[in-house]
């Protein structure tokens, strides 16, 4: 039986208004067909004011859509499970940090439940993110897949990934944005000292960082390419980067995000 809703989300917090403001400025999908339930007024009051339909009644949403967003905090993932009262989705869309497909799967009682497992990260907030997606489950449905996909696309890029590499999705883009902003604020901080006003500081690193990152996603060279392109013999730029190597930058950056999936995995088997 045809749904009253296409999307249906439950939790309404920072990532799934990012979702519902992506999927309805797009004119992907009116908004008419989302509706939205969240125990806070003020989260419900946002998503009315994108033209979503609101309620504060979980099974009610679960019941009249095709497909149910699932974007509570994994602490609350149990207690959403009891306000459906026993109903089964058929579809669902989880961006619950470290709760695996096969965890949501048995919490419903498994069936013929399809589960998507996404990791956007903070940036999807701006249309600037990166987001893993899992969605094997629903590979025999090009329909279903394109709908998943277009959910999320309009937040940044999007790859396509085994639930196996989720942890690594994590680590590397899901939490990757807290290493970046490390850097820039040490750059800033960098610059303060030498003697520029803050202000400016932030605006010479910021830009680096952009420009940078553009000129790895355009160019044909490999990264370490560009970085020689920098560092001329004798220059200033390879004291700075001898410094990096001696320190063990590459090192300490790759121990930091193995420590990232390490708990990310620690989380997801619990």
């Amino acid at each position: 039986m045809k749904k009253q809703y296409k999307l249906g989300v439950i939790g309404c917090g920072f990532m799934a208004e990012a979702i519902l403001k992506g999927v309805v400025l797009s004119d992907f999908l009116r908004s008419k067909k989302i509706i939205v339930s969240d125990i806070s007024e003020e989260n419900l009051k946002k998503a009315e004011e994108l033209g979503a339909h609101i309620t504060g009644d979980n099974k009610f949403v679960a019941e009249n859509c095709e497909f149910l967003l699932l974007a509570v905090r994994p602490q609350d993932f149990s207690s959403l499970v009891e306000s459906l009262q026993g109903f089964r989705p058929e579809k669902v869309i989880s961006v619950m940090a470290g709760v695996k497909k096969n965890t949501i799967k048995n919490a419903f009682g498994v069936g013929l439940i399809k589960v998507a497992r996404c990791t956007p990260n903070l940036p999807c907030c701006i249309g600037s993110g990166a987001i893993g997606i899992d969605m094997t489950d629903f590979n025999k449905s090009t329909d279903d897949t394109d709908f998943i996909y277009n959910v999320f696309v309009n937040l940044g890029t999007v790859v396509s990934v085994d639930e196996s590499k989720m942890d690594a999705v994590t680590a590397l883009s899901g939490s990757g944005p807290a290493y970046v902003f490390m850097f820039i604020d040490s750059l800033i901080e960098a610059g303060v000292k030498l003697g520029l006003p803050r202000g400016e500081a932030k605006i010479l690193a910021v830009q680096t960082v952009l420009g940078s990152a553009e000129m790895v996603q355009r160019e044909e060279n490999t990264v370490n390419e560009l970085l020689m392109q920098v560092c001329s013999k004798g220059g200033t730029s390879i004291e700075a980067v001898k410094v990096f190597e001696n320190g063990g930058f590459r090192k300490l950056v790759g121990d930091a995000v193995d420590a990232c999936a390490n708990r990310a995995k620690e989380l997801s088997d619990k």
